[in-house]
């Protein structure tokens, strides 16, 4: 048994203590002292049998085994010796394997060291924070947030960030937000704050966020908030923040990939194609000093590989990049988000080609859950792509079946996209394109009705959907019902001639013309734009004048007359007013320009004529040379006549019979042609060989009973006819 022995002295120092340790016996010729630490609040001593002292302040406490006494003249039979304890492992030491294991980057180990040292001390707040740390860089969130759950139930530490972002990583992105309120604003919990709001696609709060943070010093910030403007629609003010930063393109890959990305959504291509091949020679060169093998840094190359794609499909250069995505499909590279895109934007690019293969790649990144039947990306796309990354995927393949006519499967994914994006106006669409392809339009317009009643700023493509629908389906009225609540279009020429094509489909001419009469009202009042005008009053005019609005038509033939002396409108006043007042008409008819060719025709004279006659090749009015023209043509064309060429020995005084003019013809498409008869008796061979020899010797009655054989024969006729060679031959004979 070892006894412990407490001594406390409070009037020695730790020095003084030590000493004093040493003179209680405790080092002698059988075990000697080791110091494993001395400070100036803490000494532990340890023998090498075991035994062990510890000074902690002015407190002195010995722990020793009692040993037999030994005598220098006589001794003892010796004892077996008896298995010691194995001397434990300081705090100390097991913090020092712990920092060990973390610059090795072996996390799983750490996390083993730490669960020893929380053993030893429970209570250690930096074993606990080495722990959840190493657990999450392990990517074990569920783990590192059951352990942050659980210690934080018994100790008073604020693991708040930590819990923060095991929530992120698990895409609980709303949970995570309410877990960062109650933190302290800082640069740490406003960057986590940032990449919350970019995962969910609120990209202007997220890029606000970051423009916060410009002041503080963090590693690659410009990289992300170039991020964040391009994926929020603000690619033109990626340049003025990079100047503000004084931060180059050319910096970083990461940085130059994403400037490329933000000159292509400024249409500016070719720039956006040698900045891509600078990030990646820089990107190259940056991760072959770092002694990355190649493999590696193909991966870390892949977004600019599928980038450089993309571009040459926006220059219109189909094939490369077809060959380009397809050799990024093959190569299947651990990225699984740049394969996702490859895939996605190499079915967008096809199109309606090879249907079956498109979804046969969509199949190996979309997954579905069969307890609730909701669809899901693979684990690795699911936290990497934006929602708006996701929402394509899931669009091109609703339209890979509806093109494929997969009704079932295609009403499923709708139903289900409609809860996955709620706020997008897609998956209505594509709900309401599911209705048409089951013949429902009408159910298709009312679903869009209503959608429309419900978002009204979102009503303007729902609406356009819903008019599309309605004018394929025959329903006039309702499509130009729909067009009719768009006021930003309702007012331009195509909107104008679709609706009043559409009301007098449906019968309603009043309806066209007050459609006509407000859009002649808008761009009368409007200072631009005025030849849009001209377009729709001339439009106008014709469709009253169409529409025996004679009146009306007339005046808006004036007002064109007067504005724009325009000769079709002066043509149109003169035929409209024909109608209502003929001398006004004569008044317009004499600012009619003379065609010329026509001064010296009567026109009393044409009218009392039946009419011109149509001339093959005849001269054209207001020709005055056409006749001699005419003439000289007819000369041009005479040919001088040559004798014909006989064959050799050829009489023509006498030619003989003349040939057949069916000479040319296959002999089957000749009238004189006669089909072969069929030979009569191998229609009468019946049965096996014998029976033929029998039927052979009384020829004569075979005739006679073969009338009166023919519904009692049915049996011997449904016999298969015999095939064989020597068969034929016999029956000839």
């Amino acid at each position: 048994m070892t006894p412990n022995l407490i001594i406390h002295a409070s009037k020695h120092s730790c020095e003084e203590a030590l000493h004093l340790a040493l003179k209680l016996n405790f080092e002698d010729r059988f075990c000697r002292l080791r110091m494993t630490r001395k400070d100036a609040r803490k000494i532990n001593l340890t023998a090498k049998d075991g035994r062990r002292c510890q000074i902690v302040g002015n407190r002195l406490k010995l722990h020793y085994r009692s040993h037999s006494s030994l005598s220098r003249t006589t001794m003892a039979p010796k004892a077996k010796p008896k298995p010691t304890a194995a001397p434990a492992v300081s705090i100390e030491d097991l913090f020092t394997t712990l920092n060990r294991h973390i610059q090795r980057s072996d996390y799983e180990q750490a996390v083993k060291v730490a669960d020893q040292v929380l053993s030893v001390a429970p209570g250690d707040e930096d074993a606990i924070r080495c722990k959840i740390v190493s657990l999450i860089k392990a990517d074990n969130i569920d783990d590192a947030l059951s352990t942050i759950v659980a210690l934080s139930k018994k100790f008073p530490f604020n693991f708040g960030f930590f819990k923060a972002y095991c929530l992120y990583r698990q895409n609980k992105l709303d949970d995570a937000l309410e877990s960062l309120k109650t933190l302290e604003k800082d640069s740490a919990t406003m960057s986590l704050e940032s990449q919350i709001l970019f995962r969910q696609g609120n990209m202007d709060a997220s890029v606000d966020v970051y423009q916060k943070l410009q002041k503080s010093k963090i590693e690659s910030l410009e990289i992300n908030l170039v991020a964040g403007l391009v994926s929020a629609g603000r690619a033109t003010e990626v340049q003025g923040i990079m100047d503000s930063m004084k931060v180059k393109a050319t910096s970083s890959f990461e940085l130059a990939y994403n400037t490329a990305c933000a000159l292509i959504e400024r249409n500016k291509y070719s720039d956006a194609e040698q900045l891509l091949l600078s990030a990646r020679r820089i990107g190259q060169e940056t991760l072959m000093d770092e002694n990355l093998p190649d493999d590696e840094i193909e991966i870390e190359l892949a977004p600019i590989a599928v980038q450089l794609a993309y571009l040459q499909q926006l220059l219109g250069n189909k094939q490369e990049a077809i060959a380009s995505y397809t050799d990024l499909i093959k190569r299947n590279l651990p990225d699984e988000s740049s394969n996702a895109v490859a895939i996605n934007n190499l079915i967008a690019l096809k199109g309606t080609k090879d249907i079956s293969d498109g979804l046969r790649k969509l199949d190996r990144i979309i997954q579905k859950n069969t307890k609730d039947q909701s669809f899901q990306l693979v684990p690795g796309l699911e936290l990497k792509l934006s929602p708006k990354q996701k929402e394509a995927i899931y669009i091109n393949r609703m339209l890979l079946l509806l093109h494929s006519n997969k009704i079932d499967q295609a009403r499923e994914l709708a139903d289900a996209l409609l809860q996955m994006f709620p706020t997008s106006v897609t998956p209505v669409l594509l709900q309401g394109s599911v209705f048409v392809k089951e013949n429902k339009a009408g159910k298709a317009e009312e679903m869009l009705g209503k959608y429309a009643e419900k978002f009204p700023e979102k009503s303007k493509i729902v609406l356009l959907a819903r008019a599309q629908i309605a004018a394929s389906a025959g329903h006039p009225q309702i499509a130009s019902e729909s067009l009719s609540k768009i006021p930003d279009i309702q007012h331009m020429p195509a909107t104008v001639a679709t609706l009043v094509s559409l009301k007098e489909r449906s019968g309603d001419i009043d309806g066209a013309s007050q459609v006509l009469d407000s859009a002649i009202t808008h761009w009368s009042n409007a200072m631009t734009e005025e030849s849009q005008l001209t377009v729709i009053m001339q439009e106008a005019a014709a469709f009253k004048l169409k529409h025996g609005k004679k009146e009306e038509a007339l005046k808006l033939y004036e007002k064109l007359v007067k504005s724009h002396q325009s000769i079709e409108a002066l043509v149109g006043l003169i035929e409209t007013a024909a109608y209502t007042d003929v001398e006004k008409a004569e008044t317009y008819e004499k600012k009619l320009k003379p065609l010329p060719g026509l001064t010296s025709v009567d026109v009393n004279a044409l009218e009392k004529t039946s009419g011109a006659k149509y001339v093959e090749n005849g001269p054209h009015l207001g020709d005055n040379n056409g006749t001699h023209e005419s003439k000289s043509k007819e000369k041009a064309k005479r040919k001088r006549k040559r004798k014909p060429k006989y064959p050799k020995g050829f009489d023509p005084a006498n030619p003989g019979p003349t040939p057949d003019p069916e000479r040319w013809l296959p002999k089957r498409e000749r009238s004189s042609y006669r089909p072969k008869r069929k030979d009569k008796r191998a229609a009468q061979i019946r049965g096996s060989q014998g029976a033929v020899a029998k039927e052979g010797g009384n020829s004569g009655n075979v005739k006679s009973s073969q009338p009166t054989n023919v519904k009692g024969s049915s049996s011997s006729a449904s016999q298969p006819k015999p095939s064989s060679k020597s068969n034929r031959k016999k029956s000839r004979n």
